[in-house]
């Protein structure tokens, strides 16, 4: 008898009126008890409702039924597919969409709709993954942000793909701790290209210039970033980093140059299809011909190996200990060292050799003049506050 004068009530009340009355139906369909038979006449009132014209109807319903277990499936259902302001409360909260419903929906749902989805508590890696491959910058800002959300590599690794160059993107990955280690030194490398590609477009610095600034900035983060990255990461890291083109004579040079003899002989174990323990020994062996038959194998260029093996008879005299700075930079004296040998060969493809240490040279030189500058500042600091003491002493 209710539903019945409700429904005639209906026909002709106010919009703002008919959502306040379909918000009180929902309510009482799911809190209040009610007989099967009336039971079931609200259920059918509340799907007519789907068809109202008015989407504050609509809204009211989806606000009151979207987080509840006992809410009509059809209603749920016809909510989530409608416009993307009646259907973000549904998206977002209800527990009766399962994860194909959801992967739909970030398919065929308008951004709005797709950022719904991206802030629900606990989302499987299978919706995770179809926003990554299809949602909006939005969606995929918001799913990043969810540290609820369930996120595989994968999917991170397509974010970075399609919105890297975003910065609100790269900060927001960043800023979380599960990302893994091949991911961030994507964001590095996506950051490069767009730098380049920024300076350039304004003129600021010739584009061959402004990529191998860029390439260079690009492989010191990655030395950094295996430097601090979790030991049980630096496999995926090597893996990702020869998969795309990055892991080449230059940047295993920067890595042994500035200590790292981790990344060192994880990339050598890539690059020439060894185990790591093999080509920890031959780094170690005393014997030239030893590292020489590794280099080769190892595919990289012959006119390096000149700098590599200076390199490593540098690190067997310091004990393959690594220097203050840890294994982040490059360390002066081994790079001058190496520049100091290798002008001492005979020339020829040896020039772009020597070009690179120089600039290993001058940015290892920066890097301790900025170091020591910092410790000379900061020990003025600490005696500065000792002086108040000291004077009334």
């Amino acid at each position: 008898m209710i539903v019945r004068q409700f429904l005639q009530w209906q026909r002709t009340a106010p919009a703002a009126e008919r959502a306040d009355a379909s918000s009180a139906l929902a309510r009482a369909y799911l809190y209040s008890d009610l007989s099967p038979d009336d039971r079931a006449a609200a259920e059918g009132a509340l799907i007519m409702l789907l068809d109202d014209p008015s989407p504050l109807v609509r809204r009211a319903m989806a606000d009151a039924l979207a987080s509840s277990e006992e809410a009509p499936p059809p209603v749920i259902l016809g909510l989530a597919a409608d416009q993307p302001d009646v259907a973000a409360p549904v998206l977002e909260r209800s527990p009766l969409l399962v994860d194909a419903d959801l992967v739909d929906a970030v398919a065929t749902c308008r951004p709005q709709a797709q950022e719904a989805i991206a802030r629900r508590a606990y989302l499987p890696s299978a919706v995770s993954a179809a926003i990554a491959e299809v949602g909006s910058a939005a969606a995929c800002l918001v799913l990043t942000e969810n540290l609820q959300a369930e996120i595989v590599p994968s999917s991170f690794d397509r974010m970075v793909a399609r919105f890297g160059h975003l910065g609100a993107m790269r900060e927001a990955m960043l800023a979380r701790d599960d990302l893994p280690a091949p991911t961030r030194q994507s964001l590095v490398a996506k950051l490069s290209e767009t730098l380049a590609g920024f300076v350039t477009a304004r003129a600021w610095l010739e584009e061959d210039r402004a990529l191998r600034v860029a390439k260079e900035a690009c492989e010191k983060a990655t030395v950094t970033l295996a430097a601090v990255s979790d030991d049980r990461e630096m496999p995926a890291l090597v893996r990702h980093l020869r998969e795309s083109g990055q892991l080449n004579a230059g940047l295993v040079l920067r890595a042994l140059l500035s200590g790292n003899l981790d990344l060192f002989e994880h990339a050598l174990a890539e690059l020439s299809d060894l185990p790591l323990t093999r080509v920890s020994a031959l780094v170690h062996d005393r014997r030239s011909a030893s590292f020489r038959a590794l280099f080769d194998r190892a595919g990289l260029p012959p006119s390096t190996y000149a700098a590599f093996r200076e390199a490593i008879e540098a690190m067997r005299e310091g004990g393959f200990v690594s220097g203050p700075g840890g294994a982040t930079r490059l360390k002066r004296r081994m790079v001058e060292r190496v520049l100091t040998r290798c002008a001492d060969e005979s020339l020829g493809d040896l020039e772009p050799l020597l070009t690179l240490l120089r600039r290993f040279a001058a940015e290892a030189a920066r890097e301790e003049a900025r170091v020591f500058c910092h410790e000379l500042v900061a020990g003025d600091d600490i005696w500065a506050a000792y002086e108040p003491a000291r004077a009334a002493a």
